[in-house]
């Protein structure tokens, strides 16, 4: 509750769930409320990589009460993990750090740099895996959120992500959390192997992983759309924490597996019993007839997917990793007590991984993770098989991942190029139907005199519209004679305004283009991008997508075909509600 904010809406989202645009509306957006300290972190850090702006996502407040609350959440035994949290949290660090350099402070492309370093670390810290945290980082698309990545991403910010995981490593083994002093977290002595015909079991493993992957995507998507909208829950958040706590403590109290907190729950159940029978699976395993021992494996797969849909999204820090491992490590061990020449916990781990694999959609990067966590380089090829498998199902049932799905419900925008060049694709729509309309055109454009100088009152009426708007990162275009001349943000025109502005007097008038005349002349003439990226009026939407997707573009200048005359503004968030509407329209 300390960390709520309000925001502009730029796509459908979990505040605006009627905002439904097509193709050329000018559906007004509305705002929506947003916790910033609660959820994994992941979706909005997403958003914040592909150029968007969440104010305050990253402050020093954030940090300290994202802090506080991981640990009373985690500590509920609630069905949620810390790894999300550990990536908001170690992201607020890259923040904070780079907000004190100018270097990283007055370049928005090195502080994303930084910030992608960040993620990678916090992700190691959590799994005590700091390769495994490197490849999550970029599979899970936080690199990849990145415009400048095919040109930088190889030798910058991959090694740069590395060094911040090592030191990340070195100073989680010097701390020494669970008291073993090794950074495995789930160390395993299984000294067997598998043969062949246990690649069968793997791939049932894999199909299970994706059954439980798909299922829980899309109810906690059903889920968040419809009992979260509620206006009880939707307007006391806090309530909806008591309900989920509740429901946890009725659900997995009962079950002795499930009472412990979520790491302790799948370090339970990894462990080879022919080594150790000290804890309650493994005397249980030893008993000659154990059909309730079984029915607690079953009970425990089923109750985690449930509670899990439940908790995912609750207004409280927490992340799916942890959850989606225990599920897999308890249908994992339940199929083990059918094949008895190897260690059941052989297939917990495998199932482990499947499970979180049908949820995150992950794959080289799951493979590295599990043996970082375990020790075990031996089964690398099962938990290729069970992971390949579960995502191929997972996918068939639902084609985005929870992160891509938390984005969507959360309504922060971003742009994934790939998926939106093939919706487009079919559709044969030109750039011309999301010109905005003409008071838009009108409250953002400022007609240049022949000499170059504006009225300074028409600047700030026009910032104070810029404003009303709330969008953050839109701006005024320039024009003489209807010809394109220039594009000005509105944080510089906002800062020209404010600050450099506070010596002039307020009905001066403000050089934007050409060289400055006078001494003492008020000029905003070098905060002028003067050559802004334009598109033909004509061209088809996906050249516009491209732009957009490949070179990180925050807005992009349409012009009228045969005289080059501006004719409208795009902005990425408007492109974004576009093909939102367009998504909808197609069900």
């Amino acid at each position: 509750m300390l960390t709520r904010s309000n925001l502009p809406a730029a796509a459908p989202g979990q505040d605006d769930p009627n905002l439904k645009p097509g193709p050329g509306s000018d559906q007004t957006i509305t705002g929506k409320r947003i916790y910033l300290a609660a959820g994994s972190g992941i979706p909005e850090i997403k958003t914040i990589l592909s150029g968007f702006v969440i104010p305050h996502f990253l402050d020093f407040k954030v940090l300290f009460i994202k802090a506080i609350g991981a640990v009373f959440a985690v500590a509920t035994g609630m069905c949620l993990g810390k790894e999300g949290p550990f990536v908001h949290i170690s992201t607020c660090v890259a923040y904070l750090v780079g907000s004190v350099l100018p270097k990283y402070r007055e370049n928005g492309r090195k502080m994303r740099e930084l910030l992608s370093a960040g993620c990678s670390s916090g992700l190691s810290v959590a799994f005590g895996a700091p390769i495994g945290g490197v490849l999550f980082s970029y599979e899970a698309s936080l690199f990849k959120c990145l415009p400048e990545i095919s040109t930088y991403f190889p030798r910058k910010v991959l090694w740069r992500a590395f060094f911040c995981s090592l030191w990340a490593a070195m100073i989680l083994k010097a701390l020494n959390p669970t008291g073993t002093g090794k950074l495995a977290l789930y160390e395993t002595k299984y000294g067997t192997s598998y043969s062949a015909i246990h690649y069968l079991v793997f791939v049932l493993l894999g199909v299970a992983g994706g059954l439980w992957g798909g299922i829980f995507c899309k109810c906690n998507f059903l889920w968040s759309r419809s009992f979260r909208q509620l206006k009880i829950i939707k307007n006391h958040p806090v309530f909806e924490v008591f309900l989920v706590v509740l429901a946890t403590g009725l659900l997995q109290y009962p079950n002795p597996m499930t009472r412990e907190p979520g790491d302790k729950i799948i370090k339970n159940l990894l462990q080879d019993c022919r080594s150790s029978n000290d804890s309650w699976v493994c005397r249980h395993e030893v008993m000659e007839s154990r059909p309730g021992y079984i029915g607690w494996l079953i009970y425990g797969t089923l109750v985690k997917l449930i509670l899990t849909i439940i908790t995912f999204g609750c207004k409280v820090p927490s992340g799916i990793i942890i959850p989606a491992l225990d599920a897999g490590a308890f249908f994992g061990r339940l199929i083990g007590q059918w094949i008895t020449d190897i260690s059941p916990g052989i297939f917990a781990m495998v199932g482990a991984a499947a499970f979180l694999a049908g949820v995150s959609r992950m794959t080289i990067s799951l493979c590295v993770i599990m043996f970082e966590l375990t020790g075990e380089l031996e089964y690398i090829v099962p938990h290729m098989i069970a992971i390949l498998i579960a995502k191929w199902v997972a996918d068939g049932l639902e084609k985005e991942g929870v992160y891509d799905l938390a984005q969507t419900v959360l309504g922060h925008p971003f742009l994934d190029p790939d998926h939106s060049v093939m919706l487009v694709q079919s559709e044969r729509a030109l750039v011309e139907e999301i010109i905005p309309p003409k008071q838009t055109m009108d409250d953002i454009t400022v007609h240049v005199p022949t000499d170059n100088l504006v009225p300074r009152p028409i600047l700030e009426s026009k910032l104070a519209k810029l404003k009303a708007r709330g969008l953050l990162d839109a701006g005024l275009v320039l024009v003489q004679d209807g010809m394109l001349q220039g594009y000005l943000a509105e944080g510089e025109l906002d800062f020209g305004l404010t600050e450099l502005g506070a010596v002039f007097d307020r009905s001066c008038k403000v050089r934007l283009l050409g060289q400055a005349g006078e001494d003492g002349e008020f000029d905003l003439s070098s905060f002028v991008d003067r050559t802004p990226l334009s598109i033909c009026a004509k061209a088809p939407m996906e050249y516009a997508v491209e732009l957009f997707g490949k070179l990180g573009l925050r807005h992009l200048c349409v012009t009228e075909e045969g005289s080059g005359k501006l004719v409208g503004v795009i902005i990425k968030k408007r492109l974004v509600v576009w093909l939102e509407g367009l998504q909808h329209k197609r069900g």
